[in-house]
């Protein structure tokens, strides 16, 4: 008997049966609409694609396949607490360091102390055998040299050690508002800097075109590719000018990119960027060569309210950026957003990567996206959209001159607009928080509580996570708890059977959860009266009618008259009133809860209602 595989008896599908088909489900509705996704960048990511011919694609490291680097932040503000926690990474699976300093924007008002710091939090380190990257911020220059004084001090090989000294201006520019000094004594200081790097044996990246201040102000994937090369080529210029090799030069820049929880716009970034960096040392007439791309877990979707979610979005985001080829990956700890996270929480994140590469294995295939129909039309799509973002700024006079502008944080103001109209109607639901919130949560344990947040100095770009509104409206639930040892209530009105009322009732709970307003729920009431007796022993001004279209239009008009007469102020209708909205309004149902409502303004007024009739 032949061993034939079995597809092979069967006729090869097309693409044109396959839409006939889909078609046929659709029942005319527009497929664009239905099946096709856009990005925020206008991307087209269709439903479903072809294998395509592998692009050639620079590769991690020299193409051949190995793990990506498991990178630990070090910041807690205590050297020594700092050193023992790195330690503990190191031995339990990491194999490299983020040190970060205090007034760095990543340091989330936590940090080592200062640059004097670097060597206490080092202690029995052995640097030949890790990778170190630092996080400066404004002191980068200083962190640098103490980084590479200690090397010495310790008799290590600057030529053998896998360092990034993280020196990024422009970095610094965008989070701040401000360059420590002009930008022509800066391009100077990093051209002075590398020629004392290279005379004392140094071969590593002394620079750092990093992403993560424009992705934290909301950019785009092909606006924060745009901005990190345009900062590269601003580091570029600034060390050509100052007479060193172009060569050397691309050479001392490594490069972070955000890994986001969208798996596939994630790996075609990382993807995206090595393609469009070759293309920049085309430009400058040399042969590209492989980068170091470090990628850091996104900071804007972190939550403080139901963090353990941060634990999917984390490994989503590290799965896609090591599929991508990064080099090395920083996750950030699921309670980060919190405040200083524990041992328990670090191991966490560094146990996320260790299961990825040592039981999924997903290390030895050095580029899975080759030859996948999206992830190749992605990448290639968002390369095109990058250079066309990245040449606007170079218009512009380049990054340092459009940040100086204001012209790029424009932009990306704009950006956050939208996002924040999709945020707060839920069309971008966050899980957790936004969607399928929990009043009742137990609190999670961090070393430190998270210092109140600080408004950004005059020209910086912003750093918001996307739960930020409503985790305001939550801790405000919170507080009236604590003052008044009740939250915020809001009385479900329920009517007719619970087959009829249930799936909105259930919509509605969840909605008002979120913005921390605890819904008084019941099974029902045989009459109206009864309901509104039952509404007056819940003491609170609002009342939300909930059930299906068809007891709506039954009882829903008597139900708000009898609500209105038991006391209700605020009436909610569950659910878009249609031809009852006439009748509903003159019966004092004045706000309609419905998907694709602006819920976070609705929260908003809810809250102050409900707190202001409770004094």
């Amino acid at each position: 008997m032949d061993d034939l595989p079995l597809a092979a008896v069967f006729p090869a599908a097309t693409r044109e049966q396959w839409r006939a088909l889909v078609d046929g489900v659709l029942k005319g509705a527009d497929y664009e609409k239905r099946l096709v996704h856009r990005t925020r960048d206008g991307l087209r990511i269709d439903a479903l694609y072809a294998a395509a011919a592998p692009t050639a694609q620079p590769l991690r490291g020299d193409g051949q396949p190995a793990p990506w680097r498991i990178c630990q932040r070090v910041d807690h503000p205590d050297p020594a607490e700092a050193n023992a926690l790195a330690l503990a990474d190191l031995d339990g699976g990491a194999d490299a360091l983020a040190l970060v300093l205090a007034g760095a924007p990543s340091a989330r008002g936590f940090g080592l102390p200062g640059p004097d710091a670097v060597e206490a939090a080092l202690a029995g380190v052995m640097l030949p055998l890790i990778g170190v990257r630092l996080d400066a911020g404004p002191h980068a220059f200083e962190a640098a040299a103490a980084l590479v004084a200690l090397a010495r001090s310790r008799g290590d090989a600057l030529s053998a050690l896998d360092l990034d000294l993280g020196i990024d201006p422009v970095g610094v520019l965008a989070s701040t508002g401000r360059l420590p000094a002009p930008w022509s004594e800066t391009q100077a200081r990093l051209s002075s800097t590398l020629s004392d790097l290279d005379a004392a044996g140094f071969s590593g990246r002394a620079f750092l075109a990093d992403g993560r201040p424009f992705h934290e102000a909301g950019a785009t994937e092909a606006g924060e590719l745009a901005a990190v090369l345009a900062s590269a080529l601003a580091m570029l210029r600034a060390l050509e000018a100052g007479g060193h090799d172009l060569q050397r030069a691309g050479a001392a820049i490594g490069f972070l990119l955000v890994a986001d929880a969208d798996e596939f716009l994630t790996v075609a970034k990382m993807r995206a960027l090595r393609r469009l960096w070759a293309r920049v040392e085309e430009a400058c007439g040399l042969p590209p060569r492989p980068i170091r791309l470090h990628a850091e877990t996104a900071w804007r979707t972190t939550t403080r309210r139901d963090p353990w979610v941060n634990l999917l979005r984390a490994t989503t985001a590290a799965f896609s950026a090591g599929l991508g080829g990064a080099d090395a990956v920083t996750v950030l700890p699921f309670t980060a957003a919190l405040g200083l996270p524990d041992a328990f929480a670090r191991r966490c994140a560094r146990n996320t990567q260790v299961v990825l590469l040592e039981e999924s294995n997903l290390w030895r295939v050095v580029d899975p996206a080759a030859g996948a129909g999206g992830f190749e039309a992605l990448t290639e799509d968002l390369c095109t959209q990058a250079w066309a973002q990245f040449q606007a700024i170079e218009r512009e006079g380049g990054i340092v001159a459009s940040l100086t502008s204001g012209a790029l944080a424009g932009r990306l103001a704009a950006i956050r607009e939208g996002r924040d109209r999709d945020l707060a109607t839920r069309r971008q639901p966050i899980t957790g928080t936004s969607e399928f919130p929990h009043l009742a949560e137990a609190p999670v344990a961090v070393l430190q509580p998270a210092p109140e947040p600080v408004p950004p100095p005059e020209g910086a770009l912003p750093s918001q996570r996307f739960a930020e509104p409503f985790e305001r409206l939550r801790d405000a639930s919170d507080a009236h708890l604590e003052r008044t040892g009740a939250r915020p209530r809001v009385f479900l009105a329920n009517l007719g059977p619970i087959a009829a009322f249930n799936t909105r009732a259930t919509f509605a709970r969840n909605a008002f959860e979120a913005g921390g307003i605890e819904p008084v729920t019941n099974d029902g009431f045989p009459d109206h009266a009864a309901m509104a007796e039952a509404f007056r022993a819940a003491g609170t001004p609002l009342a939300c009618l909930c059930s299906s279209d068809a007891v709506y239009a039954e009882q829903a008009v008597a139900a708000a008259q009898a609500l209105r007469e038991a006391g209700a102020r605020t009436l909610y209708l569950a659910g878009r009133p249609g031809d009852l909205e006439a009748p509903l309004r003159a019966a004092g149902v004045s706000r309609d809860l419905y998907a694709g409502c602006d819920l976070l303004r609705l929260l908003e007024e809810a809250q102050q209602l409900a707190r202001a009739d409770a004094g």
